[in-house]
């Protein structure tokens, strides 16, 4: 008994060694990754400290060292210091076949070298790689933001076959499918809920932090979390198309694209670089033969020249700060398709908005059905939900769900339908059971000549700012439909703000006078354009960009994309359709309109700090250089001016990231 018990004891004390040596090798081996990640990410930073511990040693330990040695340790300082910077400038020049900042610091560097100013050259490398390094810390920001957002798309997904589950990537998955996904994990797709209810937290798209209860034929978006209940989901979009993948595709789009005045500094760096080149050229031999300095002496100004002129903290005035800026838009649910847009946003004074989901909150709903006397108001309704049930129109959807009111068994379900087509704007002609039916707006039933038996019922209901959708048979009018949308709760609160910064706020809609008329006064907006097809909000865009400098657009549907295009800015709302989120210039994930507002100063901030960069940098250029000439600096103040102002440019620009 004793045996057993001991034999026991010794088979559990092993087995809680063995689990515990792997547990410590699993955490070791976590720990060796994230340093492996660490130092990847921080390598230049690393290597530019590296190489200043490095100057600093040789500094202090210089008495100690013979002169060979003292030269070969500041050349490794030199290497591991310039080494990124160095492979940079040489890239760049051969690829692009243009000089740069980069080769002028290590010709500095190698100059000062050669007229045995080791440690100046050193210092150079050090600060040179050290602001390089904050550059690069600055993209990896912005870079960071992306990858959260990759984070939080679900490698694989659990679909629904039959019946039975599959856990299959979420590559594999199609237009259709059923997936199924638990409480507390992240959804895998864009789809439409099939069954269940439940909490969804969308504060990765939207910044929102309350979460929205969602229920059947509500849409969710991969990547948004579902905190509650189970939920089975047709999938909408295949992976490549989703919500999260476009936001994905727009923030690298945006990292990449050039703001005007980053190509501007880019050829202007071009040209200066040559320039600087010639002049440090001439004056490593004129002021020995026109001021009478020795050799050493003007080599030793030309090296600084070529440090003082050089143009790094001009050329790093821009991109950084419009990093920071794209990266705090992000943040904040604003995203920007390029820096151009970012840029231009400052300029903004006229701005034209949709109604239905832009102005309003895009989900109408059916308040009036007014039958002409002597009609089936089931047979009508069950027709125009068979007409309207393949629109994504936010009018549509209401109609269609208007007429799941009336029980199945009062409606005729044996429709057939021969022909039906879509004219944007106005409406939907379709052949049904050899008859020929309309519905839409009021514009296309303008020559309808017939009993207008609804004329007292529709001033009544415009002046309640309700939109009207007219129902024709055989050209008769036979149905008038009325809807109400309601206003979105930010939108009065921003058009206040755009009147107070003086920003004329116009509404485009295709509602009639009376309802636009309804609408434009419960929003306070300055003006309003009613009746308006995809081409009439084309051409008052164009008429309004040569009344104001920049106009701007926002809308959200199919009928906007034309107007998003024209305008000098368009902005898409996040719900909007994928058209219009492909054709706008900026996306508002939050849906509120007063994000515009924050984007705005946003890019009047960056603005200013640019320029305040630009100015700071050019002026200590024109210092250094000018004390140059007096001999009044040396190159190891030299580095530290031009280094330091490339510094300072770039923690001035970081300040955006807040």
């Amino acid at each position: 008994m004793i045996i057993i018990l001991n034999y026991k004891g010794v088979v559990l004390i092993v087995s809680i060694l063995i689990r515990n040596i792997i547990n410590n090798n699993q955490n070791h081996s976590q720990l060796v990754k994230r340093s492996f990640t660490f130092f990847k990410t921080h390598i230049e930073l690393i290597a530019a400290l590296l190489s200043g511990v490095i100057i600093l040693l040789a500094w202090i330990f210089r008495d100690y060292f013979t002169v060979p040695v003292w030269i070969f340790i500041n050349s490794t300082a030199f290497i591991i210091g310039g080494f990124a910077k160095a492979k940079e400038g040489i890239t760049d020049t051969l690829a692009n076949k243009t000089l740069n900042v980069e080769l002028l610091m290590i010709l500095a560097a190698i100059g000062s070298a050669l007229i045995g100013y080791w440690t100046e050259g050193a210092i150079l490398i050090f600060i040179f790689s050290l602001s390089g390094a904050m550059e690069t810390y600055t993209m990896q920001k912005s870079e960071r933001d992306l990858s959260g957002l990759m984070q939080l798309q679900p490698d694989t997904a659990i679909k629904i076959t039959d019946g039975v589950e599959e856990v299959i990537s979420v590559d594999d998955l199609v237009i259709g499918d059923l997936i199924f996904i638990k409480p507390g994990e992240r959804i895998a797709a864009d789809g439409i809920i099939q069954q269940g209810q439940s909490s969804i937290d969308e504060s990765a798209l939207t910044g929102e932090s309350i979460p929205v209860t969602k229920t059947d034929n509500d849409h969710v978006f991969s990547g948004t979390m579902n905190t509650s209940g189970s939920l089975t989901i047709r999938v909408t979009k295949e992976a490549s198309q989703s919500m999260m993948q476009k936001i994905m595709n727009m923030v690298k789009v945006a990292q990449n694209e050039k703001s005007p005045s980053q190509l501007f500094i880019e050829r202007f760096e071009n040209v200066y670089v040559k320039t600087v080149l010639i002049i440090v050229s001439l004056m490593m031999f004129l002021p020995h033969y026109l001021l009478g300095w020795s050799w050493i002496d003007t080599i030793y100004r030309a090296m600084i020249l070529l440090v003082v002129a050089s143009p790094c903290a001009l050329v790093a005035s821009i991109t950084p700060a419009m990093l920071s800026a794209i990266s705090n838009g992000a943040r904040q649910g604003i995203l920007f398709k390029n820096g151009i847009h970012l840029e231009n946003l400052a300029q903004v004074n006229a701005i034209a908005f949709d109604k239905t989901g832009t102005l309003t909150a895009g989900t109408p709903k059916v308040t009036d059905f007014l039958i002409k006397e002597g009609e089936q108001k089931n047979k009508i309704v069950h027709t125009v939900a068979h007409i309207e049930k393949g629109s994504s129109h936010p009018l549509a959807e209401a109609i269609v769900a208007y007429s799941k009111t009336f029980a199945e068994t009062e409606l005729d379900i044996s429709l057939t339908t021969t022909q039906m087509t879509e004219e944007t704007g106005k409406g939907v002609h379709a052949i049904i059971d050899g008859q020929k039916w309309m519905v839409g707006s009021p514009k296309i039933f303008m020559e309808n000549s017939g009993d207008r038996w609804y004329s007292q019922e529709i001033k009544q209901l415009t002046n309640q700012a309700k939109t009207l959708v007219y129902v024709s048979r055989n050209d008769e009018i036979v149905a008038i439909i009325a809807l109400k949308d309601k206003v979105r709760a930010d939108t009065i609160e921003a058009m206040k703000i755009f009147q107070k910064n003086n920003i004329h706020t116009v509404m485009l809609t295709g509602d009639n006078q009376d309802t636009a008329a309804a609408i434009a006064k419960e929003t306070g907006i300055n003006h309003y354009v009613a009746s308006c097809m995809p081409d009439d909000k084309v051409t008052f865009l164009k008429t309004l960009s040569d009344e104001y400098e920049t106009t701007m657009m926002v809308g959200d549907g199919i009928n906007d994309a034309p107007a998003l295009a024209t305008a000098d800015i368009g902005v898409a709302m996040g719900a909007g359709t994928d058209i219009a989120l492909d054709t706008a210039d900026i996306v508002l994930m939050k849906n509120q309109l007063a994000k515009i507002i924050h984007a705005q100063q946003l890019s009047k901030r960056m603005n200013r700090i640019i320029k305040q960069n630009v100015f700071f940098s050019i002026s200590v250029i024109i210092l250094l250089i000018i004390s140059n000439f007096l001999q009044i600096i040396n190159l190891p103040l030299g580095v530290i001016g031009h280094e330091g102002s490339t510094i300072l440019v770039i923690l001035n620009g970081l300040r955006l990231l807040k």
